[in-house]
C-alpha cells in the first residue's frame, strides 16, 4: 500500500487547531506524554475556531424568539442565522425544514415519530443503533449486511420491490460506517428508494466531517448528524429535509415555543394550534449555543476546504493501514474490501488479545486514547467477526449473555485535528505491544480492563 508523503500532505491542508492538543496525560510506566485522542468517531474535539466563537458570544447569550431585550434579539438572530449556515452547507433545497435537535439518535428517533400510518422501513442490518433501532412502532425489515456497494443496492431493490407499492415506505443508511469508515453508496440507494416510491434518510454522523453532504446531489430526503462528531461538542444536532411529514406529525415535545395558539375549552381542557415551521418540534428553549457551534464548525470546515481536508485525511487513513498491515497478528474489519472508499475510522483485532486489554495498554501506557467494544453496532461487529471468538488474554471481555461467544473489537479513529504524530505512536506502539506485550498488570473491573493497581 503506497503511503503519501507527510509534505505532499501538509501542502494541500495542515491539520485544524482543536482544543486538547497539548493536554498531558499520566503514563502506568512512570512520566508523562501528550495525549494522542483518536476516538474522533465517538467524540471528535472541538475546533479552537468553535471555542472561540462560543466564547465571544457567551456574554451575549439570551432566550430566543420571546424576548424584547437586546440580548435576547441578538441570540434570536444568531441562532436562526445558524439555521441558515447549517441548510447552506448541507445544500438543502429550498422548501428543506431544518431542526436542532439533541443529536443524530435524537433526529432518528423525531422522525420516527413523523411516519405516517403503515410506513414500512427498511434498514441494513450494519447500521449503528441510533439508526437501526428508534423504528419499533413501524413495519421494519431488516436487511442482511452487503459485501459490496453494488449488492447494498441489489439487496435494498429486491427488498423494496416486494413492498405494498401503495403504502409509505423509508429507508435509513448510513453515509459513512461508524466501525470499518466505508463510504456507502447513498446516491444509488437514494435513487433505488425512489424508483420503488420510498423516501431515504441519510444518517451522516460520520460523513458530515469528513466528507461534503449535498442532500440535493445525494437526492436524500432527510439527513441527520451531530455536532459533536463536526468538532461542535455541545449537546446539538441536526434533522433537515422535507417538511411534510414534520409538519403533519405531532410535535416532538409538547410545550412552549411548539404552540401558536393555546386556548381554553369550555370542558376545561385546552386546545393547541401548532407551528407549521421547524418550531413545532424544538419546543423549550433550545441550545442556542449548540446551534451556534455547529454552525461554526461547518464555516471552519468549508473554509479550510473539503478537498484539501479529505486528501490530508486519506494520507493518514494510509498511513495507518500501511503500519497495521505490517503486523501479520492484526485483521482490519471491513465489509467491502481494502480497495473500498473510507474515512478515518478504522477497527481490527488482535489474535491473543482481548480487545479491551489491548485498548487498556494503548491508554495506561502509550497515552492513546482509542475505542473497544461493539461501538453501538452490536450486529454488524459480530457479522465482521465472524462468530469467532476472541482469546481472552489477561483481561476478560464483559460477560456475554448464555450460549453467546464474547466477542469486541479495537476501533482508532481520526480526523482534521489529528496531527502525523499521533497516527504515527499509535502504529508503533501496536507493533511493540504485539511484540512485545504490555509492561502493566491489568484486571477487569465494572466490565473494563483497568491497570491494576498494588
Amino acid at each position: 500500500m503506497s503511503v503519501p508523503t507527510a509534505a505532499a500532505a501538509r501542502t494541500v491542508c495542515a491539520q485544524l487547531p482543536v482544543l486538547g492538543r497539548d493536554v498531558t496525560v499520566p503514563l502506568v510506566t512512570g512520566g508523562e506524554v501528550t495525549y494522542a485522542a483518536l476516538d474522533y468517531a465517538a467524540s471528535a474535539p472541538a475546533l479552537q475556531r468553535v471555542w472561540d466563537d462560543v466564547a465571544a458570544y457567551a456574554p451575549y447569550y439570551g432566550s430566543v424568539h420571546r424576548g424584547a431585550g437586546y440580548l435576547s434579539q441578538l441570540s434570536t438572530d444568531l441562532f436562526e442565522n445558524a439555521r441558515r449556515t447549517v441548510t447552506d452547507f448541507l445544500d438543502c433545497r429550498p422548501d428543506d425544514q431544518l431542526v436542532f435537535t439533541r443529536s443524530t439518535t435524537d433526529s432518528l428517533n423525531l422522525l420516527a415519530r413523523a411516519l405516517p400510518a403503515g410506513c414500512q422501513v427498511f434498514v441494513f442490518e450494519t447500521e449503528h443503533h441510533a439508526s437501526l433501532l428508534p423504528w419499533q412502532d413501524a413495519r421494519v425489515t431488516c436487511l442482511d449486511a452487503p459485501r459490496t456497494p453494488e449488492q447494498a443496492v441489489e439487496t435494498l431493490e429486491r427488498a423494496l420491490a416486494g413492498r405494498d407499492p401503495h403504502g409509505p415506505a423509508l429507508v435509513c443508511v448510513t453515509g459513512a460506517s461508524n466501525v470499518t469508515g466505508e463510504l456507502w453508496p447513498v446516491r444509488e440507494l437514494a435513487a433505488a428508494a425512489h424508483a420503488h416510491g420510498a423516501r431515504i434518510v441519510l444518517d451522516a454522523a460520520q460523513l458530515a466531517p469528513h466528507h461534503p453532504v449535498s442532500v440535493r446531489d445525494l437526492d436524500v430526503d432527510w439527513v441527520a448528524f451531530s455536532g459533536h462528531k463536526l468538532y461542535a461538542p455541545f449537546g446539538a444536532g441536526v434533522l433537515a429535509g422535507r417538511a411534510d411529514w414534520l409538519s403533519a406529525a405531532d410535535p416532538y415535545l409538547a410545550g412552549g415555543g411548539a404552540s401558536r395558539k393555546v386556548t381554553r375549552r369550555e370542558d376545561g381542557g385546552v386546545e393547541v394550534e401548532w407551528h407549521d415551521s421547524a418550531a413545532r418540534h424544538e419546543a423549550g428553549s433550545p441550545n442556542v449555543i449548540g446551534a451556534y457551534s455547529i454552525a461554526s464548525a461547518c464555516k471552519a470546515l468549508t473554509e479550510a476546504g473539503f478537498d484539501a481536508l479529505v486528501a490530508r485525511e486519506e494520507y493518514l487513513i494510509a498511513k495507518v493501514r500501511a503500519g497495521l498491515a505490517e503486523v501479520p497478528q492484526v485483521k482490519v474489519l471491513s465489509l467491502f474490501g481494502d480497495d473500498a472508499p473510507r474515512v478515518g475510522v478504522i477497527s481490527f483485532v488482535v489474535e491473543g488479545w482481548n480487545s479491551s486489554h489491548f485498548a487498556a495498554a494503548l491508554s495506561a501506557e502509550y497515552g492513546i486514547g482509542v475505542r473497544d467494544g461493539l461501538f453501538c453496532a452490536h450486529p454488524l461487529v459480530r457479522t465482521l467477526l465472524g462468530g469467532d471468538p476472541q482469546t481472552q488474554g489477561e483481561c476478560g471481555a464483559p460477560e456475554a449473555a448464555p450460549g453467546e461467544k464474547s466477542l469486541n473489537a479495537i476501533r482508532v479513529s481520526f480526523g482534521a485535528g489529528t496531527p502525523d504524530e499521533h497516527v504515527e505512536r499509535f502504529v508503533d506502539a501496536v507493533r511493540e505491544l504485539v511484540r512485545d506485550g504490555a509492561r502493566w498488570r491489568y484486571r477487569t473491573q465494572d466490565g473494563r480492563c483497568v491497570p491494576a493497581v498494588g
